[in-house]
């Protein structure tokens, strides 16, 4: 994401119910001499196996979708780049169930799991409340998985506006949602407020003639903190980093790679990443309000 629109000041207070999921009632059919009319087999879904040997880096022979969202708004109210609407989001969610795509988690890949025919990773950066309060709700109607990269410095604070660990520890515990980093304070959470800064290092970037020592003790142990912390505090070691602003380093990147099995970066947006390169550095498409999912995805 480029900035942290008013999040920072914002105050969610919305309440969110989980969706109603009413009890199927059995009753009890009386069988005739006994016999029992089968129902036909469910016509076995299409799976893709890995197609790195086993103890190697995981590789498929497919391209997968992956969907960028940020902050999650209540309908009718105005967004921005780095928003979209409720309405909007199920909207989306409906799509792809009806155009026979199946949501993955990261630690599924990672794993080297089958994967569906038309699998697509729907990730949430930064780690707002919304993400609980509206998306989480919408996750569970769908019954679609998704994954948030946090930036830990966030809950450990109480930020207003952001999750806290019993928001992720609740989501993690549904096997829907997988809580994955964005870094602790490396978002530029400082006197930048989380905006990006042209001209400067922003996020993981090296700073101009940073000595190696101050690299690591400025960027490499934000990395190494995010993933302990957020290790602790859900009890899943994540497996997937969302790069901050979608820049990367060639000195950070050889240390998330040896920390996580997935990571993704914010652009280019005009392709499904190609899996058969591994798993680092995956593009994804940006969802707004303008970009639809049938024009993003039918290409």
């Amino acid at each position: 994401m480029n900035s942290l629109p008013l999040a920072l000041a914002l105050s969610i207070t919305l309440s969110a119910s989980a969706p109603f999921s009413p009890a199927l009632a059995a009753s009890a059919v009386p069988l005739v001499e006994e016999q029992r009319v089968e129902s036909p087999a469910a016509p076995e879904s299409p799976m893709v196996f890995p197609s790195s040997q086993e103890g190697a880096p995981v590789t498929y022979a497919l391209r997968l979708p992956v969907l960028m969202y940020h902050h999650v708004v209540p309908d009718g109210q105005a967004c921005n780049e780095m928003t979209v609407t409720a309405g909007r989001l199920e909207q989306d969610l409906r799509w792809l169930a009806e155009n026979g795509f199946q949501t993955v988690l990261p630690r599924e890949l990672a794993a080297g799991a089958p994967l569906p025919e038309k699998p697509v990773l729907l990730t949430f950066d930064d780690g707002y409340r919304s993400n609980y309060l509206l998306a989480y709700p919408l996750l569970q109607k769908y019954q679609a998985k998704a994954a948030i990269a946090i930036m830990a410095f966030m809950p450990d604070n109480w930020a207003e506006g952001f999750l806290s660990w019993d928001m992720c520890r609740e989501m993690t515990a549904s096997g829907l949602v997988e809580i994955g980093s964005h870094g602790y304070a490396i978002h530029n959470l400082d006197g930048r407020m989380g905006n990006f800064i042209p001209g400067q290092a922003n996020g993981v970037q090296r700073r101009a003639g940073e000595s190696d020592n101050d690299f690591y003790c400025r960027v490499l142990e934000d990395l190494r903190y995010s993933y302990d912390r957020i290790a602790l505090e859900t009890g899943a070691a994540p497996t997937f980093f969302a790069y901050p602003f979608g820049k990367t380093d060639p000195d950070a990147d050889a240390y998330l790679e040896t920390r996580f099995p997935l990571t993704v970066v914010t652009g280019p947006g005009t392709h499904a990443a190609d899996l058969s390169g591994g798993l680092h550095q995956l593009p994804r498409f940006t969802v707004t309000m303008q970009r639809t999912l049938s024009s993003l995805l039918k290409r």
